[in-house]
C-alpha cells in the first residue's frame, strides 16, 4: 500500500512539474492575458481538466510559475554574500545583483505585477499570497542582515534594518518598472543602469556613518 501511495504521489509531482514548465513557456511568450490554457495542457501532455486539479485558476498557475523561479533566485541572491567584504561593499554587490537579475529576466519580475493587479487577473487564493509574501520576506532578510551587520561594525548609522531594506527594495523595483513604459523611460532620460547606480549611491550616503571615508576607500581599492 505504501508503494502504491508513493507511486501515486510521484505521478502527481511529475504532472505538476510538467504543467509548470509548459505554463512558463506559454506565459513568458504570450503574457498572462493572452496565454491559452489549452496550449498549456497540450504541452504538458495532460487533459485541460487536469490543470484544475493542481491549480484553481489561471492566476494561481501564473503566480506558481513565477514563485518557483523566485525560489531559485533567492538561492542565488544569498550566494552574493561574501564575509570578506565590508558591509557597505556587500550591500552594493547584493543590490546590484538584484537589479541586474531582474532587468535581464523581466518575465520573472512580473510576479510583482501579478500580485498587485488582482482586479485584472482575478483574486488569488490566500495560500498563494502567503507563499509570495514568504518568498519576499526571505529575500528581504538578505539586505536587512547586511545592514544589521553594518550597524554592529560601525559602518552604517543606527536605523531599523528591516525598514531600510524595504526602502532599498522599493527603490530598485520602482526604477526597474520605469523600463516597461516608453513615457517613463523618456522622463528618466539616462540609461537605467546609470540611474540605478546614482540612486544606490544616494541611498548609501544616507546610510553610511562616514560617507566621505567610504568613498575614499572605494577609490583606493577600485
Amino acid at each position: 500500500m505504501k508503494q502504491v501511495t508513493s507511486t501515486r504521489e510521484e505521478k502527481k509531482a511529475r504532472h505538476r512539474q510538467a504543467i509548470l514548465e509548459a505554463a512558463r513557456d506559454v506565459f513568458f511568450r504570450d503574457g498572462f492575458m493572452a496565454a491559452n490554457l489549452d496550449e498549456v495542457a497540450q504541452l504538458a501532455g495532460v487533459a485541460k481538466g487536469t490543470l484544475y486539479r493542481y491549480f484553481d485558476s489561471k492566476a494561481e498557475l501564473y503566480v506558481a510559475v513565477l514563485a518557483e523561479s523566485g525560489e531559485a533566485f533567492e538561492q542565488r541572491f544569498r550566494e552574493t554574500l561574501d564575509p570578506r567584504l565590508a558591509a557597505d561593499e556587500q550591500l552594493r554587490k547584493t543590490a546590484r545583483f538584484y537589479f541586474e537579475h531582474y532587468t535581464r529576466n523581466r518575465q520573472y519580475f512580473q510576479i510583482f505585477w501579478a500580485v498587485e493587479n488582482q482586479p485584472v487577473i482575478g483574486e488569488l487564493p490566500p495560500a498563494v499570497l502567503d507563499e509570495v509574501t514568504r518568498l519576499w520576506e526571505q529575500c528581504l532578510r538578505v539586505p536587512a542582515e547586511i545592514i544589521e551587520r553594518g550597524i554592529r561594525e560601525g559602518v552604517f548609522r543606527s536605523c531599523d534594518p528591516w525598514e531600510v531594506a524595504n526602502i532599498l527594495w522599493v527603490l530598485a523595483n520602482g526604477l526597474i518598472e520605469t523600463e516597461a513604459v516608453s513615457a517613463r523611460r523618456e522622463l528618466r532620460g539616462r540609461p537605467l543602469p546609470d540611474v540605478f547606480d546614482d540612486a544606490l549611491e544616494l541611498f548609501m550616503r544616507g546610510l553610511l556613518r562616514d560617507p566621505g571615508h567610504a568613498s575614499e576607500s572605494r577609490s583606493e581599492t577600485g
